[in-house]
């Protein structure tokens, strides 16, 4: 009997720990209830509220954005709506419209919705900013910013897809073992399976059909439109002591406009 009683414990403890697919699905299904208001539907909301009762929710809309990206985790329309908007969602369009427009004006950022589907928003740089205010990953300004330079660099050089064990050799290299808890970085293998994924920067999928299971790693979203393929070929240029237009295919699709300019002109 006491073996029962213990087999059971040990199985609701198991069951506790998986991921519950009910809690992701409850999240869609939030989701999913936030239809979206007509034009019609925003105007009357609108002359119901004064315009500083609008101002003073986009102002609240701006700051949580703000603090939610230091994680560099996505934001959830969801989440925004339920925590911050409330009563004030069918005029949210108009809301996100403004802080959009302060976050380019004021901080010269971008709000991007990166998945249409799941309606999930980041700040990037704007691309309309001077020089004097770079993106906060043109250049790794810190040693977790250096490694996510590397591991996209490495994805990039090697056509856009690699294989995990590849970049855990790269790192090894570098003397950041997967296997090993590091000094600065902790826990490496979570640090880049784990945060990077949820920050968006890296996708790190199964490969279909191999035994034993192998796991590849692509650019994910927010790289896509924060980090500059030109800035990822200078700096493994720099770390292998090369010049980048040594490596031709990777310099033309870091700078089309440029060999295609080059291009043009050499027919002339």
């Amino acid at each position: 009997m006491t073996e029962r009683k213990r087999l059971s414990n040990s199985q609701i403890s198991s069951q506790s720990k998986r991921p519950s697919s009910s809690f992701v699905a409850q999240e869609e299904d939030e989701d999913a209830m936030l239809t979206q208001p007509s034009t019609s539907q925003v105007q009357k909301g609108l002359e119901k509220l004064s315009p500083a009762q609008v101002d003073q929710k986009t102002a609240e809309v701006v700051q949580y954005i703000l603090v939610k990206d230091q994680k560099k985790v996505p934001i959830r329309r969801a989440d925004l709506v339920k925590n911050i908007v409330k009563d004030y969602r069918t005029v949210y369009p108009e809301i996100i419209k403004r802080a959009s427009r302060i976050f380019e004006q004021v901080f010269g950022l971008k709000l991007v919705e990166i998945d249409p589907k799941n309606h999930l928003y980041i700040l990037v740089n704007n691309l309309d900013t001077p020089p004097s205010n770079p993106s906060p990953v043109e250049h790794p300004s810190n040693p977790k910013t250096g490694l996510l330079f590397v591991i996209l660099g490495v994805i990039f050089m090697k056509g856009g897809v690699v294989r995990d064990k590849l970049v855990w050799n790269i790192l090894k290299k570098l003397r950041v073992d997967s296997g090993l808890k590091h000094d600065e970085f902790g826990d490496v293998r979570k640090l880049v399976t784990d945060e990077f994924v949820r920050q968006r920067y890296l996708e790190y999928n199964r490969v279909a059909h191999t035994e034993p299971v192998e796991y590849e790693f692509r650019w994910g979203q927010r790289a896509d439109m924060e980090v500059s393929k030109a800035k990822i070929l200078e700096f493994m240029a720099e770390l292998h002591d090369q010049d980048p237009r040594s490596w031709t295919q990777q310099y033309k699709e870091a700078n089309p406009t440029h060999t295609s300019s080059q291009a043009s002109s050499s027919h002339r």
